[in-house]
């Protein structure tokens, strides 16, 4: 494998993938209107250059949540990632490991948590707020034994939004794949036709009635930084900030839960300056790349984390291809920083932005 660009990776994963895992992979909710306008949103944004620093060495690294990185970028929490590869999880948390940036694993990861912890590196572990809280706490708990570092809570999935292309596909997992952290039935299993049965299996294992009380308990059970990741509203961000959390991720799920949300990038410098350094924000949906990286620093986020990317380079290569979209992002970056007259991430930071409509920011 070769590749120069993400959306060589991409091609790459299609001509190995089944076309419903391509699907459940790739397609987002309703028309796809959010899941397209995340990309239009980020392309919407310019970076102003410097000119006359010296920029002989470009540093792309930084720090998220207090964990060094070699680059301000985390790969996202994604389910069942032995869809792609039968090594799933502990191909890519390998891959981030050897990069040095953050792996966040998933509630419904289909290797446990226990197993991708041993890996290596610096894992975070991410929740869905499920019906039984006990078993919610029960997961944080294993997850801090396990030597994890954070806990990432999606706040944005009461149940699973409509997603057309499995519901088309009636998808369902095979045999092999599970929730391996979740003692659950075999509803995620089952095919039927015009429906989703991973979707079905959400909506009974998942809690709608996720609310601050809950997050104000979870920080009282857990000694690891808290992180709200589906925050689009500066005025849930300041309230974040205002109960303790230790980062909001700026996320509409990839475009994969409410149809017609908000792109991420458009609200990101809102959030930035509602929680007014209280507390760290990443962003999250429809990064591609190093330059999606610079935008999102320039806007003033600390970091991204990156998630269709990292399937793509799972399925094309395993360890090796996860490892090489990783080694893209940062190639891209550290080229967009020097081009833009930065030598260090803080610099990058404090870049001028303007939107192609001719508004500008920073």
């Amino acid at each position: 494998m070769d590749f120069t660009s993400i959306a060589d990776v991409e091609r790459a994963a299609a001509a190995v993938l089944p076309s419903a895992v391509r699907d459940f992979v790739a397609g987002g909710a309703g028309r796809e209107t959010t899941l397209d306008a995340n990309r239009a949103a980020l392309d919407r944004v310019f970076v102003v250059p410097r000119v006359l620093r010296d920029v002989s060495t470009c540093d792309t690294g930084s720090t998220l949540l207090g964990c060094p990185v070699a680059q301000p970028v985390a790969v996202a929490p994604v389910a069942y990632q032995r869809l792609l590869h039968p090594d799933g999880e502990t191909a890519t948390a390998r891959a981030a490991a050897d990069a040095g940036v953050p792996f966040v694993a998933s509630t419904l990861s289909s290797v446990p948590i226990e197993q991708i912890a041993a890996v290596g590196g610096t894992v975070w572990f991410q929740v869905y707020w499920l019906r039984d809280t006990a078993a919610v706490l029960d997961l944080v708990r294993r997850a801090e034994d396990a030597g994890c570092r954070a806990v990432v809570v999606t706040v944005d999935v009461p149940w699973m939004g409509r997603r057309l292309r499995d519901l088309r596909n009636g998808f369902a997992l095979p045999a092999e794949v599970r929730a391996a952290n979740l003692d659950t039935s075999d509803t995620a299993h089952r095919k039927r036709s015009g429906a989703s049965a991973v979707a079905a299996h959400t909506s009974q294992t998942f809690s709608p009635a996720l609310t601050w009380a809950s997050i104000a308990a979870l920080r009282e059970h857990t000694r690891l930084p808290v992180v709200l990741k589906g925050v689009l509203a500066a005025e849930d961000a300041r309230r974040a900030a205002g109960s303790g959390v230790d980062a909001v991720v700026v996320s509409n799920h990839g475009g994969r839960q409410l149809d017609g949300a908000v792109p991420s990038a458009d609200v990101l410098a809102e959030v930035v300056a509602a929680v007014d350094g209280r507390c760290e924000v990443l962003l999250d949906s429809g990064i591609r790349g190093g330059i999606d990286v610079l935008r999102a620093l320039a806007l003033g986020a600390a970091g991204v984390l990156a998630g269709r990317p990292m399937m793509w380079g799972l399925a094309a290569g395993g360890t090796d291809g996860a490892r090489q979209v990783l080694d893209l992002f940062a190639a891209e970056l550290r080229d967009a920083m020097g081009l833009a007259g930065c030598g260090t991430v803080a610099e990058a930071r404090r870049l001028r932005t303007v939107r192609s409509a001719g508004t500008a920011s920073g």
